[in-house]
């Protein structure tokens, strides 16, 4: 099963009224966990099985913790930065990782928290067709708080929770209907997410070596899914150098090509020397926004997303 997705609102603020109920949006990565037989299992919203990169949630099989009950929960895996504030980039050598052994190390050195928002499935019985609201008070019967697992608080004032959100340092808020049915594999308008800091994922079309260091990797060049194509969005080189680099670089070898898979000229001061890839390795970036000409301001790499596929990040208008 693949997750439910929210739609990017076009508003400044989330939507008021007593028909929307209104969560912190996590800056991690979205699973789905299952616990079934007092066996767990962890899924990546592509499918992939992530049970061993998170040793630290292992607890979650003990059936005194889940009340002796089968459960699917829909939910984020945070790590907190020195700050306190949870953030992807602290995250991503966690994601990777296939190795229990490890797994274990970093769990040690910066564990990680789920962030439970929502129950899918408990006891055998499909809850996805019920409301939102009928899920939500499932969800908290089953009393899930623990150490590394918690399911946080909604609230009914959006504005009051965007403002502190953003006090926080927090990624944002996502709104939801409190009629809403959960919708596996769909991006849905009943779930509204407003984030505060413009970073997201970005479809890898191209790179370029670092000036001087033969095929060392310098640069991404980056690209968002539209109806016309994969537009090009900019040069990607902050974040890349020593390991993280070092990690990029063998997933674009098998992926040369021969031409653009951008449908727009990439500008001549990105394009010299670049070497095109086909379009599918998927990074999360960070930026200041984004330019007149519609191309990322400062951005800087933050991580691979191997939970999201580029078919996961849908169509947006260009």
């Amino acid at each position: 099963m693949r997750p439910m997705l929210a739609t990017k609102s076009t508003g400044g603020t989330p939507p008021p009224g007593e028909t929307w109920v209104h969560e912190v949006k996590w800056d991690g990565m979205r699973v789905l966990v299952s616990v079934t037989g007092g066996v767990l299992r962890i899924e990546s919203r592509n499918e992939n099985d992530v049970t061993v990169a998170f040793p630290e949630l292992a607890g979650l099989a003990d059936r005194s913790v889940v009340g002796g009950h089968d459960i699917v929960l829909d939910g984020e895996v945070v790590a907190f930065d020195d700050a306190g504030i949870p953030r992807f980039g602290v995250l991503a050598d966690r994601i990777h990782v296939r190795s229990s052994r490890r797994a274990e190390e970093l769990a040690a050195a910066r564990p990680v928290t789920l962030m439970v928002f929502d129950l899918l499935a408990l006891d055998g019985l499909d809850v996805t067709g019920l409301p939102w609201s009928d899920r939500r008070a499932a969800l908290e019967g089953l009393e899930l708080e623990g150490a590394h697992w918690r399911t946080p608080p909604t609230y009914d004032d959006g504005a009051g929770l965007f403002a502190a959100t953003l006090a926080q340092g927090l990624e944002g808020v996502v709104s939801k209907r409190r009629s809403s049915l959960y919708r596996p594999g769909l991006r849905s308008k009943d779930w509204l997410k407003l984030p505060h800091r413009p970073s997201g994922s970005y479809v890898v079309g191209g790179w370029r070596p670092e000036t001087g260091g033969r095929d060392r990797l310098g640069a991404l060049l980056v690209g968002e899914p539209t109806e016309r194509g994969l537009v090009f969005r900019g040069r990607v080189g902050s974040g890349l150098a020593g390991k993280a680099g070092a990690r990029v670089a063998p997933l674009l070898a098998p992926l040369a090509a021969d031409a653009s898979p951008f449908v727009d000229p990439v500008p001549k001061e990105d394009a010299v020397g670049a070497r095109w890839v086909r379009p599918e390795l998927v990074v999360e970036v960070a930026s200041l926004g984004f330019t007149p000409q519609h191309r990322l301001r400062q951005p800087a790499y933050l991580g691979l997303r191997a939970d999201v596929s580029v078919d996961d990040l849908g169509v947006a208008g260009a």
